[in-house]
């Protein structure tokens, strides 16, 4: 994981694209561990609400202040009122949540849905945990999850929050199945992203595109890296590039960090931690800030055996794509030594052609010449001809150079999926061959045990035969000793004969 780091002027310090420890100051105290909270960074502070551990839902507040690396805690109070209407207030504690989303509208953190101790829901309209929440200008996009219930939902409701109201939209079919535990995002201001989740048996890796302007769904065919299925995962956009970390499969947590341009829908993995790694977990927060002009990811939080309190920080690689460097041929480079040699001889021979210029595209330009330099200017209209050959032929090789640099890219995305799947089936082999080893040694005893167990047989057989024998012959020896019933008989006799 790296060296931890403590305070905002140092995440500066932090290396690309690899996930850091971000501790508080010494000897601040950190709140309780927990997961399927809310989490959002605003300014220099990173606030988290809710969540669980152990069974309990949690309703405090804990604020994480970046300049001075140190935990606080905040109890605000809970109305009825909404943003836009001041009156009607209740007041109250701040209801114990776990499982509800948390968006940034205006000044307001909203916190919507979850469950709570009680059977009633903070959204009083459609009661819910495990949703999806995202946010476009003033509308609040509400996707799936599960009721109080259980039953699994994919409806969609949006929330205008000026007006508060609640509307359920209908879109076409083709969306995703009902899940719970998925992710999304709003891409470009018109599309709503929808990536994994689970249904009560089944985890997703699918990806869908809902339209918000036509209201229809999508399947885009994405390309790179092969993501594994995954649910109770977090994400965060950073311009076009959605960030998915932690989730898992009902089996193991997920340890890669993966991301997918959303212009291009090309997946990546961004990097990867260890199995036990408290990143390789489900139930955390992902969230998105900038630090000295640069995009950084922090996670907070989760679940994969033991509840996480830790924050991580990831600092994002700038990922747009540049265009690839002109690989000329031998025949263009040639040409373009032949134009560079033509215009060197033109200017050394005639001064009033001095001013020919030539730009990056080798396009000419040329002022009027004189009259003594004609046989000049038929020389540099075939130049010009030439040119614009070379300029076509250069616009061939630049495009396909793209197309080998996308190839290549999508060969190395394809490469190193392979090779971690290698890697994979290898350690599976080496278990089960290890597994093997184990049982045969079992086997091996095994049979031992029952050849003991014949041998044993035998000795008793043996031994209940001479008992046998040790007991006829003490029955013996006691009838010999008493005499038996003609000894008795004897003796009677004797004695009527006396008489």
């Amino acid at each position: 994981m790296g060296k931890g780091i403590s305070g905002d002027a140092r995440l500066a310090a932090a290396p690309y694209d690899q996930w850091v420890l971000l501790s508080p100051a010494g000897g601040s105290p950190r709140p309780p561990a927990r997961y399927k909270h809310a989490a959002q960074v605003v300014q220099d502070k990173l606030y988290v609400v809710g969540g669980s551990r152990n069974g309990r839902s949690l309703s405090d507040v804990q604020v994480f202040d970046f300049k001075t690396s140190s935990w606080s805690a905040l109890s605000p109070a809970r109305g009825s009122k909404h943003p836009n209407h001041e009156n009607d207030a209740t007041g109250g504690s701040f209801p114990a949540l776990a499982g509800h989303s948390m968006v940034k509208w205006k000044n307001y953190l909203l916190a919507v849905a979850g469950s709570t101790r009680s059977s009633s829901s903070l959204n009083k309209v459609s009661a819910r945990d495990g949703q999806s929440v995202s946010i476009l200008g003033s509308r609040l996009l509400m996707f799936g999850g599960e009721d109080n219930k259980r039953r699994l939902l994919n409806d969609l409701h949006i929330l205008d929050l000026e007006t508060m109201m609640w509307e359920e939209v209908k879109s076409e079919k083709g969306g995703p199945a009902p899940r719970y535990d998925h992710s999304a995002a709003v891409y470009a201001d018109q599309y709503l992203l929808i990536f994994g989740g689970s249904s009560h048996s089944t985890c997703f890796n699918d990806l869908y595109l809902l339209d918000l302007q036509t209201l229809e769904w999508s399947q885009p065919d994405a390309q790179g890296a092969h993501i594994t299925p995954r649910s109770g995962h977090a994400g965060a956009m950073i311009d076009e590039n959605w960030y998915i970390v932690g989730g898992g499969d009902n089996a193991s947590g997920s340890t890669d960090t993966v991301v997918i341009n959303a212009s291009k829908f090309v997946w990546s993995v961004v990097t990867s931690v260890s199995a036990r790694d408290p990143l390789a977990c489900e139930g955390l927060t992902l969230c998105s800030t900038t630090v000295d002009g640069e995009k950084v990811l922090i996670a907070f939080g989760g679940y994969n055996g033991k509840y996480s309190n830790e924050i991580f920080v990831l600092k994002s690689k700038p990922r747009n794509l540049v265009q690839p460097r002109l690989l000329q041929s031998a025949a263009a480079a040639a040409a373009a030594a032949s134009v560079t040699a033509a215009y060197a001889v033109i200017t050394a021979t005639d001064e009033k052609t001095r001013d020919i210029v030539a730009t990056d595209d080798f396009d000419i330009k040329r002022a009027q010449p004189a009259s003594n330099s004609k046989k000049f200017v038929a020389e540099i209209d075939v130049l010009n001809g030439e040119n614009g050959k070379l300029a076509a032929r250069l616009a061939e090789v630049r495009d396909e150079n793209s197309k080998l640099k996308d190839k290549l890219d999508m060969t190395n995305l394809s490469y190193g999926e392979l090779a971690k799947e290698l890697k994979s089936v290898q350690d599976q082999l080496a278990a089960e061959g290890s597994r093997c080893q184990k049982l045969e040694s079992q086997i091996a005893a095994a049979r031992k045990r029952l050849e003991s167990a014949g041998s044993l047989e035998n000795e008793l057989e043996v031994l209940h035969q001479h008992i046998s024998q040790v007991e006829e012959t003490i029955a013996t020896t006691q009838r010999r000793k008493s005499g038996g019933v003609w000894k008795w008989v004897a003796g009677s006799t004797e004695v009527s004969d006396d008489e």
